[in-house]
């Protein structure tokens, strides 16, 4: 059947469309995405404003048109981080149903880590054995380690790019006391978690995905997207860490000139690149794969569990009805 899933996230909102059956890989046919941001669209309480409403109402119903017309049979809707967070949540989440007929199921931190974690655990199969798994939202980070499909440890920390770059870094470039303030923070939320992972022994495989982690992966070296999914990608801690100082003087439209790096993404770069360059030096991490499969593909998955086994099933705390029970009104 043709599935879309409709991601709701902190910078993009973002229509995956793919053919997909239980027991099978799925395929992705199409991709819709629009810009929004909304992290960056918050007041000072910490609410969606209006503009920012109005533009997801605009954008979901776009999505919506693009996934009729692709012949999209069920619609699998989720927000994170910045709705989720969102003073003004279930006023967003109203006005979304009300005028898109679409009812966003917000997922918990917790939720996108073991999602994220599901869908690279499939991705690589059971030989990489124990995995520790890191994500960089424009929201937050989420970080995963297991053994099973479930993981034993996952958790979520407000260390998004886009919400660092907004709250952190507001000049163009930033100043070096801001850089430094901004390191200062995540070195000191992410060193309070390391110890729940390391619990567990060593990992035998760390992997990162999503779109932070792939640009620093090009920019550093790796292969192209164009060059498919399945060529091996990766991300050495060496090599990040030449390229901090670099970002770090560089204003917005030099750092979109770079490999791989796109002109929307550009200023959360150097945000995303101290993250990144902070969790692998915590957890002691040479080098990270990039995994292609990320939080959408793992919301896929488990809707084909759930078809499988001939019952819905949506991520522990979610809010909103069953996966793929939304769709048009």
């Amino acid at each position: 059947m043709r599935l879309g899933v409709l991601d709701v996230g902190s910078n993009t909102v973002h229509l995956l469309v793919v053919d997909a059956h239980p027991g099978a890989r799925p395929l992705p046919a199409y991709s819709h995405k629009a810009e929004l941001r909304l992290a960056e669209l918050l007041d000072d309480g910490g609410a969606i404003d209006t503009v920012g409403i109005e533009r997801l109402i605009q954008v979901v119903k776009e999505a919506l048109e693009v996934a009729e017309d692709q012949g999209v049979a069920e619609l699998l809707p989720f927000a994170t981080s910045a709705v989720r967070e969102a003073t003004n949540a279930d006023v967003v989440l109203d006005r979304v149903a009300r005028e898109t007929g679409v009812t966003l199921q917000v997922l918990s931190g917790a939720d996108e880590a073991r999602l994220t974690f599901l869908a690279a655990r499939r991705w690589l199969g059971w030989s990489a054995g124990r995995l520790l798994l890191f994500d960089i939202g424009g929201g937050s980070l989420e970080i995963a380690y297991g053994v099973d499909e479930a993981p034993d440890a996952a958790v979520s920390l407000p260390l998004g790019a886009g919400r660092l770059t907004a709250a952190g870094l507001p000049g163009d470039p930033p100043e070096a006391s801001d850089v430094k303030a901004l390191r200062r923070q995540v070195r000191g939320e992410i060193a309070q978690v390391v110890g729940d992972f390391t619990r567990f022994g060593p990992p035998d495989r760390v992997v990162a995905t999503s779109k932070t982690f792939r640009q620093l992966a090009r920019l550093t070296g790796a292969a192209r997207a164009a060059e498919g999914l399945y060529v091996r990608r990766d991300l050495g801690r060496a090599d990040l860490r030449s390229w901090v100082p670099k970002l770090t003087v560089m204003p917005a439209a030099e750092r979109a000139t770079l490999p791989g790096v796109s002109q929307g993404r550009a200023p959360q770069l150097l945000a995303g690149a101290v993250v990144a360059e902070a969790a692998l030096d915590l957890f002691d991490v040479e080098s990270v794969e990039i995994c292609p499969w990320a939080l959408r593909e793992g919301v896929i998955l488990r809707r084909l569990d759930g078809m499988r086994n001939g019952a819905d099933r949506r991520p522990e705390g979610a809010q909103g009805p069953p996966e793929g029970a939304a769709g048009r009104g």
